[in-house]
């Protein structure tokens, strides 16, 4: 049995690979404690109430601005709408007139025709271009007065109606381009104003309830200044009345109160202006819809525009051609009746009633109301004329 056994071939030792077996182990345990801390890692903080409220308010600015785009490229589309109907109706009108012209010609064919003065041959051309056929100089020698007329109304029948058609052609490109910046335009403010419903829908009911708390806050600030700015306005015309009675009796004339009528312009002015406030203010509490011009809900250009067209004076559509019509006023300096623009995009825009307030149409979700100049950083202010 042991001469057997030395005959045995010796056994192979396998050698476990503890190393990578340790290796993996460590890597396991590694994942394990990451996802661990993974799982045990605060959350995100949320936003405070302050940066919500900021941001709530920059999202709405950025929706008014898109709806003073829209309103722009609907007003575009309107205009260039109603010029290309007419100029597709002057192509209309132009056709008829050259069909007709293409008939006179076609009457002195046939009947020259019929005299034997044209070739079977030719009346294939003459069908399809008169013109290239009466070019003839010729023909054009034969030809009497009533029919060279007809020649020459034919040509500039067809030249008018060739040069209508491509005004039509680029109109309705043009069309389409403004068409497109609507949609696009309208896609902008019902993304932004979608944002600020999702980040107010977040908030609990004690976060909404500090938001509104914030928002008291900012309107009484806003009304504290507007009535800095009364306070200052009546110091301001009290002081030039005393100046103005004091000129009076100086010069012996007026009964010395300081009052004036006015000259017939101004009083005019300040008849306009009344009445686009009166309008305005006969608006509150109908609800803001971007684009809207009336009668039952406005946007803040809207409610102007139409304001001041009750007053018989007619405005653009948008705050940024609003504010370029008529007489730059400084804050100080307000009346009644006065256009108050806002933000540095010039994207909002109320009336001035007086005493530092204005009646506005806000934001979505909001109402027509009266409320402070100071409530929006003020960009500037114009009186319409």
């Amino acid at each position: 049995m042991p001469a057997l056994a030395s005959h045995r071939k010796p056994r192979t030792r396998v050698r476990t690979t503890t190393p990578a077996v340790g290796l993996t182990t460590a890597a396991l345990a590694s994942v394990t404690l990451l996802s661990a801390q993974s799982a045990t890692a605060a959350p995100a903080p949320k936003p405070g109430i302050e940066d919500v409220q900021k941001k709530v308010d920059d999202l709405y600015r950025q929706a008014g601005t898109a709806t003073q785009q829209y309103n722009r490229a609907k007003e575009a589309s309107t205009t260039q709408r109603a010029k290309v109907d007419a100029l597709l109706e002057d192509v209309a009108e132009r056709a008829d007139k050259l069909n007709d012209a293409r008939r006179t010609l076609g009457a002195y064919a046939a009947a020259q025709y019929r005299t034997g003065s044209i070739a079977p041959s030719t009346t294939f051309f003459l069908a399809d271009d008169p013109q290239s056929y009466f070019d003839e100089s010729q023909l054009m020698s034969r030809m009497t007065g009533q029919q060279q007329k007809a020649v020459t109304d034919f040509r500039t029948q067809q030249a008018k109606a060739s040069k209508k058609r491509a005004e039509a052609v680029q109109s309705l490109e043009t069309l389409t381009s403004t068409q497109t910046t609507l949609r696009t335009s309208k896609r902008n403010v019902q993304e932004k104003l979608g944002e600020a419903r999702a980040m107010l829908s977040k908030l609990t009911a004690e976060e909404k309830a500090r938001l509104a708390a914030l928002e008291r806050k900012k309107e009484a600030e806003a009304k504290r200044k507007a009535q800095e700015l009364a306070r200052q306005q009546a110091a301001a015309q009290a002081e030039a009345d005393r100046k103005a009675a004091e000129a009076a009796k100086e010069t012996g004339s007026g009964s010395g109160t300081g009052t004036s009528t006015g000259t017939g312009s101004d009083s005019s002015a300040t008849t306009k202006a009344e009445k686009a406030l009166a309008f305005a203010a006969a608006q509150i509490g109908k609800p803001y819809v971007w684009g809207a011009t009336g009668p039952s809900s406005y946007d803040c250009s809207g409610l102007t525009q139409a304001a001041w067209k009750a007053a018989g004076v007619g405005i653009p559509r948008t705050t940024w051609d609003q504010v370029k019509t008529g007489t730059r006023i400084a804050t100080a300096d307000l009346q009644p009746g006065d256009l108050v623009f806002f933000y540095d995009d010039i994207s909002h825009v109320g009336i001035y009633k007086g005493d530092g307030m204005m009646i506005h149409a806000p934001k979505p979700g909001a109402n027509v109301r009266e409320e402070s100049i100071y409530y929006m950083p003020i960009h500037g202010s114009v009186r319409p004329s």
